[in-house]
């Protein structure tokens, strides 16, 4: 039985990878979150309730315990990347650290891993309140692969849309079209990626068999422009969306961005994983939350 230790692991993709690890019939699988968020795996998992960023209780918890992977889906921080390669030094054989799109700029071109090498990066330490998001994953990445003494893959996903997303992204935009509240969008021709959240959770499971190792970009095949993305909302909704470039806060795209922000992922796909197409799924994800929220009105 393989031991798999998955921090983070009780609602959206983390939750979808903890099933299809189950699935595998041959794994034993320990969850470690704040055991704020009650979940349905019965007693087919071990269960770990701390705050991670408590390094004496996470030592304590996983002490003495050789793991085959763990998935580390709640790292935002070097302090807390710094943690891990300590208490986990000698005692696992492969880390999958969630990052982010966000460890890159915004740029015109094709983003590929080597457009930010956390090899070569200037390692600082800190907190989560010390650094920015970006700067946070960015760093997190450095720690761990230019110090751990295991091997380490860092996912960086873009954002990750599905009808369990409980940051409601995709919602936003649906919900302010069916009211017809102004939303903000500064550059509608600005193209972005995405990837479902069962195709996040399939790929951090098929990574775990894998042998990359290094930054890994994952998200679904194609793009959307932000204008894109509202006319398929338009379509759905049957109501025209009033976007402009400024608005409050509040009514701000959280896909408002200036430039455009996707990835290249020929790494992953040169190893075998075959993504999603974007152009499949996201108008059906569209029309499915749209009358979820319809029927909730």
């Amino acid at each position: 039985m393989k031991k798999i230790l998955v921090l983070g692991g009780t609602r959206f993709f983390g939750k979808r990878l903890v099933e299809l690890l189950l699935q595998d019939g041959d794994s034993r699988v320990t969850i470690l979150t704040r055991g704020v968020t009650e979940d349905d795996f019965g007693d087919r998992v071990t269960r770990l309730a701390m705050d991670r960023t408590d390094e004496a209780a996470l030592e304590r918890a996983v002490r003495n315990i050789d793991w085959d992977i763990v998935y580390d889906n709640i790292c935002f921080s070097p302090d807390e990347a710094a943690a891990a390669v300590r208490i986990f030094a000698g005692r696992t054989k492969r880390y999958i650290l969630t990052s982010s799109l966000s460890v890159y700029n915004p740029q015109p071109d094709i983003l590929t891993e080597a457009d930010f090498d956390p090899a070569h990066y200037l390692l600082k330490l800190g907190g989560k309140a010390a650094f920015s998001y970006q700067e946070g994953k960015r760093l997190a990445e450095t720690v761990l692969l230019q110090t751990a003494d295991f091997p380490v893959a860092a996912v960086r996903f873009p954002i990750v849309l599905g009808t369990d997303d409980y940051t409601r992204r995709l919602h936003f935009h649906i919900e302010h079209v069916q009211a017809g509240q102004p939303i903000g969008i500064p550059n509608p021709q600005a193209e972005i990626s995405f990837i479902r959240s069962d195709e996040a959770a399939d790929f951090l499971h098929w990574l775990g068999s894998s042998t990359l190792t290094g930054p890994v970009n994952a998200c679904s095949d194609g793009t959307l422009t932000i204008g894109g993305v509202i006319s398929i909302v338009e379509a759905a909704t049957g109501k025209p969306a009033v976007v402009r470039r400024e608005t409050a806060d509040s009514d701000s795209s959280p896909f408002g961005i200036e430039e455009s922000w996707v990835m290249d992922t020929a790494k992953a796909r040169s190893a075998g994983f075959s993504f999603l197409s974007l152009s499949d799924w996201f108008p059906e994800l569209v029309t499915s939350l749209n009358h979820s929220l319809r029927q909730h009105q």
